[in-house]
């Protein structure tokens, strides 16, 4: 935990001085850039009331404005929510969505770490946490995290078995949105979170799984039968051994035999002979 929060602290620091130093950039454009600004400001005085229509702009809630003035980032990084105002002829701004945004990563061919071949999907949360950082430091920054996001998939997987692939879905993703947010923190992107949507197995795969579960069914259920029969056999001895100390006994259980064949209206009774008759008849 100690070592994750000194990197954070590390990549917040680090992000501070690169902003610190877009910002201050202003301070170098020169003789000829403040006498620019000047003539734009006298412009829009000699305008008036005309210029203020070109000058002031509104930033929706979600949004952030960077604002350059001759080509470099204004001191105070990005405006917004609200109004803010611009110089005619001399700034220009760039409006930067600030909300949460979700893509598809697309399926993906990869080869785990034990020669299987699988076909695996998810989705990426992300939101652009440095205005500035993601107008300067890159060309498109969603595009760029698009792509990174199908790169480190393959990564990650690629050192993972199947079974750790099926089984370990949470710590994938972890390490996937850990992975893109040191590698993105330099675009100013803060990814929120990684999912992984669907694992898809090769036909022949699933078909091998599927005769490995049911030999696994069979073989339980067999196991499961003998552990009966054996018990059985054993309730069987000790009723043997109860009812072979009381002769009564035997034809109690011989009548309620009896009575339970009876009930279920067959034409045919089987009526057992008690074996004490047929003694008196063997020794005639």
């Amino acid at each position: 935990m100690d070592n994750a929060e000194e990197k954070v602290a590390m990549r917040e620091s680090k992000r501070r001085e690169r902003q610190s130093a877009l910002e201050d950039s202003d301070n170098d454009i020169g003789l000829c850039g403040w006498l620019l600004v000047a003539l734009s400001i006298l412009l829009m005085l000699l305008t008036l009331p005309i210029s203020v229509w070109m000058c002031i702009k509104i930033v929706k809630e979600y949004e952030r404005a960077i604002i350059f003035r001759l080509g470099r980032i204004l001191r105070g990084g990005a405006k917004g929510p609200g109004l803010f105002f611009i110089l005619p002829c001399t700034d220009s701004f760039i409006n930067v969505d600030m909300r949460t945004i979700t893509f598809d990563i697309p399926p993906q061919e990869v080869l785990t770490k034990d020669s299987v071949t699988v076909s695996v999907d998810g989705v990426v949360y992300y939101r652009v946490q440095n205005a500035t950082l993601a107008v300067a430091n890159i060309t498109n920054a969603d595009a760029a995290t698009r792509l990174l996001a199908q790169t480190t998939l393959r990564n990650v997987l690629g050192t993972k078995s199947l079974a750790e692939i099926l089984s370990d879905r949470e710590e994938i993703a972890h390490s996937m949105q850990s992975t893109l947010d040191g590698a993105t923190d330099d675009w100013g992107i803060k990814v929120e979170r990684v999912e992984i949507k669907d694992v898809k197995l090769p036909v022949q795969l699933q078909r091998a799984m599927a005769a490995e579960a049911e030999a696994t069914r069979e073989a339980r259920a067999k196991v499961i039968a003998a552990e009966g029969e054996m018990n059985a056999s054993r309730a069987l001895k000790e009723a043997s051994l109860v009812i072979s100390e009381s002769p009564s006994g035997l034809q109690l259980r011989y009548l309620q035999t009896l009575s339970t064949i009876a009930a279920e209206k067959n034409s045919t009774i089987i009526f057992p002979l008690p074996m004490e008759m047929m003694q008196a008849f063997m020794k005639r």
